[in-house]
């Protein structure tokens, strides 16, 4: 596990914060009660991979807490939760991918977003799920068809935006050996 120091702290504030703005402010609704197509979770999906499972749990946590509550709706807390065990999921998941080395191949590509699509249906259709059920009273029929919508949403916008930002951040990271002393 990556160790958790100041860039750390530094990439979990940029990641709520950013988290939050995109999710407040470029949410299309999807038809579904309360479901968003989002891309916030592309962006989750890089800060965990790249800064790891605590990095992106808490900017889950805090990114979604934040949203809720810019709404003045209340805290969902049965989604926030969802929210940071998908980042935290993630960062686990792509511990071993050396996107922060520079290293992110078709087969990197591939891990990512199996990883993130195993995260995004735990969280989205099992976690929130069961949570709006046993917090809130939900009726069964609709928490699981917001949670297999969100669950889906998030893996194709994840599949985009998240492996993109992977992809430029890997591509910006000098090659070891690639800087030579000129004469």
């Amino acid at each position: 596990m990556k160790k958790f120091g100041v860039k750390h702290i530094v990439a979990t504030g940029i990641g709520a914060a950013l988290f939050f703005v995109l999710g407040r402010f470029v949410a299309i609704p999807s038809g579904i009660p309360n479901t968003n197509i989002s891309i916030q979770y592309g962006l989750l999906a890089f800060i965990s991979a790249v800064f790891g499972p605590i990095a992106g749990l808490l900017s889950g946590l805090i990114g979604h807490f934040f949203i809720d509550f810019s709404f003045g709706w209340g805290i969902w807390w049965s989604w926030v939760i969802a929210s940071a065990i998908c980042g935290g999921l993630i960062g686990l998941l792509t511990s071993k991918l050396k996107i922060e080395e520079g290293e992110f191949d078709k087969g990197s590509i591939v891990k990512f977003n199996f990883f993130q699509l195993v995260s995004q249906l735990v969280s989205w259709a099992v976690i929130a799920p069961v949570l709006d059920i046993v917090m809130y009273g939900e009726p069964v029929n609709k928490v699981f068809i917001q949670g297999l919508v969100s669950a889906g949403v998030n893996i194709v916008t994840t599949a985009v935006v998240g492996t993109l930002l992977c992809i430029a951040y890997a591509a910006s990271i000098p090659k070891k050996g690639s800087l030579k002393e000129e004469d």
